[in-house]
């Protein structure tokens, strides 16, 4: 655990905020892409778009939930860029959705504020440190290879990294915060490095 602190605080510093993950051309796009979760595919949540809704918390002056429709209607942005796992393997793959700089404006986030935690509908929850959370790259994704995200990308919304390592990206997300508090996340209070990015 002290080894993975010192990890984290040296990537911290380490980490440019203008620094852009490789971006690739359309003929580079892996397909199929391949599915990876902490449980099988039959295990993947249902999510009925219909009631869905995106809450928002903490240190934030919009508190209103989120819906789909206003989601898309924010600017949106396209990246085909490689997920690299933590298992040794990395695939590239086409991500559309809304900078979650440009979410954190509207809500009125404290961008001032140490951490963006994600709470998920499949149990998993994750977080980034505010510089990484505002990366150009990091969004908030709603399509994969030009199409709504399928259940087994995310649906109906994921956090997309290029800049870090693929657990870094958590699925099916249906909470936002903002915090001072360091939040953890479902890989890293089982000891994985916290950071886990360039």
């Amino acid at each position: 655990w002290a080894m993975s602190r010192a990890n984290d605080r040296v990537q911290q510093w380490l980490f440019d905020p203008t620094t852009l993950a490789p971006t690739y051309p359309a003929s580079m796009i892996d397909s199929p892409f391949r599915f990876n979760a902490f449980y099988p595919p039959d295990n993947i949540p249902e999510i009925d778009e219909a009631t869905w809704k995106l809450e928002v918390s903490g240190l934030v002056a919009d508190k209103a939930p989120w819906t789909l429709a206003k989601l898309r209607a924010l600017p949106q942005e396209s990246q085909i860029t490689r997920h690299i796992c933590i298992e040794g393997w990395s695939q590239i793959g086409q991500w559309s959705g809304v900078p979650l700089r440009t979410f954190l404006e509207r809500s009125g986030a404290d961008l001032t504020a140490k951490y963006v935690g994600f709470k998920c509908a499949d149990r998993y929850y994750g977080s980034l440190d505010m510089p990484s959370a505002l990366h150009p790259q990091t969004i908030l994704a709603l399509d994969f290879a030009g199409q709504p995200l399928a259940p087994e990308y995310g649906y109906p919304l994921r956090v997309r990294v290029p800049t870090k390592l693929g657990f870094k990206s958590p699925k099916h997300v249906a909470a936002i915060f903002v915090t001072n508090d360091y939040p953890g996340g479902y890989w890293e209070d089982q000891g994985y490095n916290w950071f886990s990015g360039i």
